[in-house]
């Protein structure tokens, strides 16, 4: 039976239908790959290894994909049942593909079920995802408290320093590990290193060149909890409003390039995808608070993702075609902190 939904807001409706087309798609999803399993040994061998499949699908099928069918109808409650579910078994095939080397491509397709029904559940439990509580410590939007550029461009230095230790070396270099142990490496050859290297060379110049902008012009880092006393709009930020995002994804790709890994592609590419889903609305809704009509109207004049090929002028008119709360002006971030 249908659990009622008329007390939830209009606006939660259509993030709840998502959740309901997410779980249905995970239900059609697993059925396939349940029969692909019985009919092709290759990649039986490739997502379970030496697990028994007939052991397997009895607990799986029930709980997996016949309870996402279910959440999927609207039954809520099955929530509770598939989500921890599929948190559980991707902890227990990572762990079995470490230990083995064995069904590396099966802890891979469960750490990305995994993160898909954990969102999905959220919003089908409460009608959003409560992104604003990562929003703590240096994750907490506000402004620098000392605008002396020495200062700001030491604290600068060592933000850029850290992040492309932890995310750029640490991280990839756990990732490509589980990759290599999971025998999931993908040959390739001494171009796509090169191709790797260029990208992180301009990706990185990009990157430095927007977090100075910050720090000249802005009299701010890129950390949420020091941004920009001032409103940026020169260097990059003339012709894009998020050069830094680009410059981490750029960064991110070239590091998988190099390490010849895709799955470290595919850790940039996800990474950046849930930072503009879940942080930058909020990020944006500080600028404008902070900077008002300045904002709106630097938002209707530079694109989020797209570089416009001449840079902004404070004094040229808005594009009328672009109106404030359109997708072009909510689509919209001036000093990103990733």
């Amino acid at each position: 039976m249908k659990e009622p939904t008329r007390h939830l807001r209009p606006t939660t409706r259509p993030r709840i239908f998502h959740a309901r087309m997410y779980f249905a798609l995970q239900a059609l999803v697993g059925a396939a790959w349940w029969l692909g399993i019985s009919t092709l040994p290759t990649l039986r061998d490739a997502t379970l290894g030496g697990i028994d499949p007939v052991l397997a699908s009895s607990v799986h099928i029930p709980l997996f994909v016949i309870a996402s069918a279910i959440v999927a109808l609207n039954v809520r409650w099955a929530v509770f049942i598939v989500v921890p579910w599929t948190v559980l078994l991707t902890i227990g095939l990572i762990i079995y593909a470490t230990v083995t080397a064995q069904a590396g491509l099966g802890a891979v397709l469960m750490v990305a079920a995994s993160v898909g029904s954990v969102i999905a559940g959220i919003l089908m439990l409460t009608g959003k995802v409560p992104s604003e509580r990562l929003l703590v410590g240096p994750f907490a939007f506000r402004s620098s408290r000392t605008r002396v550029r020495s200062q700001v461009l030491l604290r600068t230095t060592v933000q850029l320093i850290v992040f492309w230790v932890v995310f750029l070396i640490i991280v990839p270099a756990i990732i490509n590990s589980f990759e290599q142990r999971w025998e999931l490496v993908v040959k390739t050859s001494i171009l796509v290193a090169v191709a790797g290297f260029a990208l992180l060379a301009l990706s990185t110049v990009i990157g430095v060149w927007s977090a100075r902008a910050i720090a000249n012009f802005g009299s701010g880092t890129a950390l949420p909890s020091e941004m920009a006393n001032h409103l940026v709009v020169r260097g990059p930020y003339a012709f894009v409003r998020n050069p830094m995002a680009i410059a981490g994804l750029g960064q991110g790709v070239a590091v998988g390039l190099l390490f010849g890994s895709w799955m470290v592609i595919a850790y940039a590419v996800v990474g950046s995808l849930l930072w503009n889903w879940l942080v930058i609305p909020h990020e944006e809704d500080d600028l404008r608070q902070r900077f008002g009509a300045e904002y709106d109207t630097y938002c209707l004049r530079v694109a989020r993702w797209l570089p416009r090929y001449s840079g902004y002028d404070s004094d040229a008119e808005p594009d009328n075609d672009a109106e404030p709360g359109s997708d072009a002006e909510t689509d919209s971030e001036t000093q990103p902190n990733s």
